[in-house]
């Protein structure tokens, strides 16, 4: 298997009839998936969509959604899976840069589109269900008229599968370019390390358009398992559907754990069932990771990954050492090194701090029309910059330690400081504005806002929160809102965000 395109003919020629997907109360088998995704892929061609363009996809987990990837897949056309917290204002800056010719999108987030498809490249909205909305095309209706037998389109494992985008550094997000190899191995991979087979049945509420949640998707079609696939993070849902189920696998990051283990509910169903669950996103506790596996009665591997690797980098072998406070060893074919962070040529030695460097077969192609970019973070001889500083022990196991990046981390989202400050800089009664951030107990880390007043303004927490939500995701949004006198600043004026911590009172 070489191609996304080929995941669903493939997994329904093995397994045919067998359940493939459970949402909510809704079952479809292999099947069903396969010759739904041929239907769309063949409404596709027709709306126009040739292999190259991109088509991008806006909505929470669903099965139209997962359809919708693997008919852009099996037309040739390049996936932009978008956060479903991004606001409008977000989407439009993403397919403006990347030149999407069509969205499928749900009824909910779709519909704004409508109002600024004239500002983008976008010829076509397609809306989830029946919608009549003008200006709209309904993917019920083309689902129903359309061909269920589709012809596969040539393409190369090297070719361009997905453009993700990942919030940058200087404030507007990066596409990180996926070939079809590096999402098909990294998924290939992470199922081999994990050992996922066809006798499994994997319940999770990752979200399909994020890194860690597409693999668990397309890892679990392509080894027949049951995939068990909730919208959003319940944590009685996920209880019952681990029980009613008879799951051998959840997937979650932190916080979802923290909640579950919160439960009141937790005591109630059965969990005998399952026989390893992983965790990533962000770091946890290793003692919160002992009471997880005694109370699920299960190992709980942890993992790291990003976007820029189309999911896990390393991760802990079922059937190996589980080290709690590591990430693990690399994938295998995958190679890891601590580098010095200012040479990356120099590798440093056992117990060392430096960053984390990746080679191989799941290293993106670059950023999307950002050769600058591109060239900051992956070297000529094919080492990619993670940004992240860790160390690795006499055994291999790699520990992270910190980010070399102002990156925060809150319950498994990526969120970049300069984002936020570009937006509250637009406040008309801000002057300067740095955004840190703070411990949080279930989430990890929250951002905080730092801000200096022009003179003569009043102070208005809600004010700057207000505007932000207008033109950030809410995971995004500030937490808190601290009014500062002056910021920390080096000798040539630079905001040292490391040093906001010091205000806070």
């Amino acid at each position: 298997m070489g191609t996304l395109g080929e995941i669903l003919p493939q997994a329904a020629a093995r397994y045919g009839a067998k359940t493939a997907l459970v949402m909510g109360d809704r079952c479809f088998s292999f099947s069903e998936l396969e010759e739904l995704s041929a239907r769309l892929c063949n409404a596709l061609r027709g709306l126009g969509v040739r292999p190259g363009d991109r088509v991008t996809l806006y909505s929470q987990n669903c099965w139209e959604w997962i359809v919708s990837y693997y008919a852009i897949a099996r037309a040739g056309a390049v996936i932009n899976p978008v956060n479903v917290m991004l606001t409008p204002e977000e989407v439009l800056y993403v397919v403006q840069n990347c030149g999407a010719k069509a969205v499928i999108a749900s009824e909910d987030k779709g519909e704004a589109l409508l109002d600024i498809k004239q500002d983008s490249p976008l010829q076509h909205v397609v809306l989830f269900g029946d919608s009549k909305r003008t200006g709209a095309t309904s993917l019920a209706r083309l689902l129903a008229s359309a061909n269920p037998k589709c012809e596969p389109v040539a393409v190369t494992p090297d070719e361009t599968s997905t453009i993700a985008y990942t919030s940058g550094t200087t404030g507007h997000p990066k596409g990180a370019v996926l070939s079809h190899r590096n999402v098909v191995y990294n998924s290939g991979l992470t199922a081999t390390m994990h050992v996922r087979n066809q006798s499994d049945t994997v319940v999770t509420a990752l979200p399909t358009a994020h890194v860690y949640g597409n693999v668990i998707m397309n890892g679990a079609f392509m080894c027949g398992m049951k995939l068990v696939l909730f919208p959003r993070f319940n944590e009685q849902q996920v209880l019952e559907a681990i029980d009613h189920h008879h799951a051998t696998m959840f997937e979650g990051v932190p916080s979802m754990y923290l909640y579950l283990l919160k439960s009141a509910e937790l005591a109630k169903y059965s969990l005998r069932s399952l026989t390893r669950c992983t965790v990533g996103g962000q770091t946890m506790p290793v003692v919160k990771m002992e009471e997880v596996e005694e109370r699920f009665g299960c190992p709980l591997l942890e993992l790291w990954g990003m976007t820029e690797i189309a999911g896990l980098g390393t991760t802990h072998p079922l059937y190996g050492t589980n080290r709690h406070g590591s990430i693990g060893v690399p994938l295998p074919y995958v190679q890891c090194r601590i580098a010095d962070s200012f040479d990356p040529n120099k590798i440093l030695a056992c117990g060392e701090i430096g960053e984390l460097m990746v080679r191989g077969p799941i290293v993106m192609k670059g950023y999307y029309a950002n050769p600058k970019a591109t060239e900051e973070t992956i070297e000529p001889d094919g080492w990619l910059h993670t940004g992240d500083l860790a160390r690795v022990d006499e055994d291999g196991y790699i520990f992270a330690v910190d980010r070399k990046k102002d990156m925060i981390l809150t319950a498994g989202f990526n969120i970049y400081p300069a984002e936020i400050e570009r937006i509250i800089a637009c406040h008309p009664e801000v002057a300067m504005v740095a955004v840190g951030s703070q411990p949080d107990e279930i989430k990890g880390e929250v951002a905080r806002a730092y801000i200096v007043l022009k003179n003569g303004a009043v102070p208005d927490p809600e004010s700057i929160l207000s505007h932000c939500r207008q033109h950030l995701a809410a995971y995004k949004v500030p937490r808190s809102v601290c009014f500062v006198p002056d910021l920390p600043k080096t000798s040539t004026g630079k905001i040292l965000r490391r040093e906001l911590k010091t205000l806070d009172s």
